[in-house]
């Protein structure tokens, strides 16, 4: 009889937990999504509100690096601020599609060598996804949000059949720039060896020896891509957007400053400009110190800051925008 009562104690909490959890859950309903390409299959995962029927959806397209859809990556962050967010919108009903890069997580394989990509493929995709998205008839507005080299990517892309667009920890400056900038606190004997391959690179040359310190950043098979990103500037690619435009920079952003965030601003002043008090890159609250800035990056249970959330709604839901 004890035995029996035991594991009834155990079955209580074991249904109790999955009824919590589909509870927990029940705002959403998610599925894996496929995007074929000539080179291999994208995925991706599409958030609907339980209630949706009709309404926006956010194409979210996630930073530099090896970072996937849920805003993870191997080089050690593990923070889940885009899965947070899709979550976060559907709570006012906004539906949401977040996917893994050409050569990231489950689209490793429409990658095979890393000399073939350039940043143009990246906006390719999304091109690829907006027409995705556009072939289903439950999505009446179609708003792309990039966090931080995926809102370079993303202003590109919104040229045609996109609504409305969100720079999220955005750089306001070409990559060659700010790859400069932040080698700026470097030995002297870096620079001097760093500086001319950027340039080279800027101007559309491929660099044959690159010293051994510098290899990882500028090794033969990254050439190609840095190349086709250095080309861009996103002052000028924000300034040439004929839809409502939200930018959206923490203040305690290791990564991006509030002065990026500015550039892209002046450069579309028509657009709407938020600048959320200790928010740090990964979209989180985080106090002044850098010890705990970096610790929220491996910390998946910190949720993104709420004033993120809200910006990004009420732009969504704000219906004919001039800004």
């Amino acid at each position: 009889m004890i035995k029996k009562l035991f594991v009834f104690i155990l079955l209580f909490f074991f249904m109790n937990n999955i009824f919590s959890q589909i509870k927990l859950d029940s705002s959403f309903i998610e599925n894996s999504v496929v995007l074929e390409t000539a080179t291999g299959k994208l995925m991706g995962t599409l958030t609907i509100p339980t209630q949706f029927t009709k309404g926006p959806i956010l194409l979210m397209i996630a930073g530099s690096g090896p970072t996937d859809r849920d805003g993870n990556s191997m080089l050690g962050v593990k923070a889940n601020y885009l899965k947070q967010i899709a979550h976060e919108i559907s709570n006012s009903n906004i539906a949401s599609l977040r996917f893994d890069k050409r050569g990231i997580g489950a689209s490793k394989l429409a990658l095979t060598k890393e000399e073939d990509l350039r940043f143009d493929n990246m906006v390719d995709d999304v091109k690829d996804w907006i027409l995705y998205l556009k072939k289903d008839k439950r999505f009446d507005q179609i708003i792309i949000a990039g966090h931080s080299e995926g809102s370079l990517i993303g202003m590109i892309a919104a040229k045609k059949y996109v609504d409305k667009y969100i720079s999220i920890s955005g750089p306001g400056k070409p990559a060659n720039e700010i790859i400069k900038e932040q080698l700026e606190n470097q030995t002297t004997a870096i620079k001097e060896t760093a500086f001319p391959i950027i340039d080279s690179l800027s101007q559309g040359f491929l660099v044959k020896k690159v010293h051994l310190m510098l290899f990882s950043l500028f090794r033969p098979s990254v050439q190609p891509y840095l190349i086709s990103w250095f080309k861009y500037d996103p002052a000028k690619e924000i300034a040439s957007l004929n839809i409502p435009t939200l930018i959206v920079q923490g203040d305690n952003d290791l990564q991006v400053s509030v002065n990026d965030a500015e550039l892209l601003f002046q450069a579309k002043k028509n657009s709407k400009k938020i600048i959320i008090p200790n928010m740090n890159h990964v979209l989180k609250i985080v106090g002044n110190t850098k010890e705990e800035n970096i610790k929220s990056y491996n910390n998946p249970n910190l949720p993104v800051s709420s004033e993120l959330i809200q910006g990004i709604v009420n732009f969504v839901n704000t219906r004919n925008s001039k800004l």
